[in-house]
């Protein structure tokens, strides 16, 4: 039973994510580009309070000995800047290509929206390819070769790097002060007080993260090496979930992939609540092909990232790893470029930036 148990806590907190995100319309992408195009930053702040809750929630996991951040995936001994910069920038032009994010894909599937079947279809072969088949030997041969190894070496997390050269270990000031203030900027925002579906997208966003790694870390099987705590991401788990339909292996009682099962259906039970759920398709082939070309983009650059706009601006952050802030600015950069080229606005976006 203890082994169903991850699976079981990423369907349910998939459902749960699903439903809110959907019934509040949230999303990173349509967030960034309210923050680029329109000096919105009212859903921006909203993911500031999602990642408020599960950081202070990881760390309190952490400082209770019930989670070793040692065993996660995003604070390894050596940073993986060019994958960062690299990864993070193909997200964010894939991201605008879409028009969202594969969290954000597999909401629009929820909601009957065919285009999203077919970028989840070609985004998760892609990621897969660069996992295990045929990019993954790019990938690790030549991109991840170029690192930045930490002082020891060390945790490459904010508390141990900060403890390195003060011999004071921050983790509860951290783990306390930066909730406090991207709660308050969130929350000082009159407009966004009264979105309470906003607010409850981002406070459910945040609790899920946090059962994800409570879920992984105490209920999974102490004697596979293999397995290791982890949080909500939807790059791996999308392609691990798109293996496991093709192949039949039982992959389901993993907390990623039901995590992806649950959002759709999560997206799904909203969209049916709300009589919203309706058959949607491309307009042309143009419209196919930068969906697909998009699509490609997120799934080699996510993995290379080590992970979506979720997985390192939430589950990374709330280990407050150092790939966080990196890997968000160059999707960040990226999406803006993204924009530009749809656009048509590529050359001119590029001459500013070079003058």
């Amino acid at each position: 039973m203890p082994s169903v148990i991850p699976g079981l806590a990423g369907l349910l907190g998939g459902v749960l994510v699903g439903f809110l995100v959907q019934r509040a319309r949230l999303c990173t992408f349509g967030a960034m580009e309210d923050a680029l195009m329109g000096r919105d930053f009212r859903r921006l702040k909203v993911f500031g309070l999602a990642l408020a809750v599960a950081l202070l929630l990881t760390q309190g996991l952490i400082l209770a000995g019930h989670l070793d951040p040692d065993r996660t995936t995003y604070v390894p001994t050596s940073l993986p800047l060019a994958g960062l910069v690299v990864g993070g920038v193909m997200f964010g032009i894939g991201m605008a290509f879409v028009g969202t994010c594969g969290f954000g894909s597999l909401v629009r599937l929820g909601t009957g929206d065919l285009r999203a079947l077919i970028v989840i279809m070609v985004f998760g072969v892609v990621a897969y390819a660069a996992l295990r088949g045929i990019l993954a030997g790019f990938r690790i041969g030549i991109v991840e070769r170029i690192a930045l190894p930490m002082p020891g070496p060390s945790r490459s997390d904010f508390p141990t790097q900060i403890e390195q050269l003060f011999a004071r270990d921050p983790r509860q000031v951290l783990g306390v002060l930066i909730p406090l203030g991207l709660g308050a900027l969130a929350l000082a925002d009159r407009r966004l007080r009264r979105a309470r579906r906003l607010l409850s997208a981002g406070i459910g966003l945040g609790l899920v993260v946090a059962l994800g790694w409570a879920a992984t870390a105490w209920w999974s099987d102490p004697f596979d090496l293999h397995q290791r705590p982890q949080s909500l991401t939807f790059v791996a788990p999308v392609a691990r979930a798109l293996f496991g339909v093709l192949t039949g292996q039982d992959a389901w009682h993993d907390f990623g992939v039901a995590s992806v099962v649950g959002v759709v259906v999560g997206a799904m039970a909203a969209s049916l609540v709300a009589r919203e759920f309706r058959w949607e398709a491309f307009d042309d082939h143009h419209e196919m092909r930068r969906h697909m070309i998009g699509a490609a983009l997120m799934g080699f650059g996510g993995v290379l990232a080590g992970g979506c706009t979720i997985g390192q601006g939430l589950s990374a952050g709330s280990l407050l790893a150092l790939s966080m802030p990196v890997a968000l600015l160059a999707m960040l950069a990226g999406a803006r470029l993204g924009i530009a080229i749809i656009m048509g606005e590529a050359g001119e976006w590029f001459s500013r930036r070079a003058s």
